[in-house]
């Protein structure tokens, strides 16, 4: 609450709104932001991403060598009447310029019970098997929120499972796994709170002649409309500032 009246500033923080909230008028309070990223810099927040309730399993999938890459708390708004409130279909991965995949997982956790009225998680089971799909924005009516890529080709006949989640519950999941949320059509924001780890053992990649080359694109454009127009930003270097050491040696992230 204070981060979204402004009376918090979190060096590297980004705020986030959704589109239709974004095109009305502002009100500087948790009613105009959907999401918060990259918070490794609030001592608040980060306490989330230490929790050995949380740790102990992830230190089962990355190993003892410990990195916080990516941190969100999210507000899901009551949908306007646009559906802008859904999250394609979407691999995590899609977003990550480093490797392997094997050694990152995100660590989800409710902060209220979650459910389909409110739009939930939902995912298709054993989708982390197979590759990392092409992404692009899903042509939806009432368009999508910025940076919301969802994979174009999947198989629409496997089963999906929606997670219902009690207040605490946490999902850990691969990089790959194929998944998104629902509309939230209930009166109430939804608060869910996550972090990617991933090994410090890990490696960054060049995403250029990609799939992965348009995120490359559109951060590039977001950094020249804040910094100026001559910023050039390389999607690995967008990362490496990102990441906070959370246990072990920072090795190669």
């Amino acid at each position: 609450m204070k981060i979204c009246k402004n009376e918090v500033k979190v060096p590297g923080l980004v705020i986030m709104r959704d589109i239709s909230i974004a095109k009305s008028e502002f009100v500087a309070d948790q009613k105009a932001v959907t999401k918060i990223q990259d918070f490794m810099g609030d001592e608040e927040l980060f306490r989330y991403c230490t929790l050995p309730q949380i740790l102990k399993y992830v230190e089962c999938i990355v190993g003892p060598n410990i990195m916080a890459m990516h941190t969100m708390l999210i507000n899901k708004p009551p949908d306007p009447g646009k559906k802008s409130s859904r999250h394609p279909l979407h691999q995590d991965l899609h977003f990550f310029p480093f490797r392997p995949a094997d050694r990152i997982v995100c660590a989800w956790t409710a902060m209220e019970r979650i459910d389909r009225r409110n739009g939930c998680l939902v995912v298709l089971p054993g989708s982390h098997k197979g590759p990392l799909k092409q992404h692009d924005y899903p042509e939806w009516e009432g368009g999508v929120n910025k940076i919301y890529h969802g994979v174009r080709d999947y198989d629409k006949n496997t089963p999906r499972v929606h997670l219902v989640m009690e207040k605490g519950d946490t999902v850990f999941f691969h990089p790959l796994l194929i998944h998104g949320s629902g509309m939230n059509r209930t009166e109430g924001f939804r608060k869910a709170i996550s972090c990617h780890y991933a090994s410090s053992d890990c490696y960054y990649i060049d995403v250029k002649g990609t799939s992965q080359e348009k995120v490359e694109e559109e951060i590039q454009e977001l950094a020249r409309k804040k910094y100026g127009a001559e910023i050039i930003v390389i999607l690995k270097d967008a990362w490496m500032v990102r990441g906070r050491l959370v246990k072990g040696k920072r090795i190669n992230m």
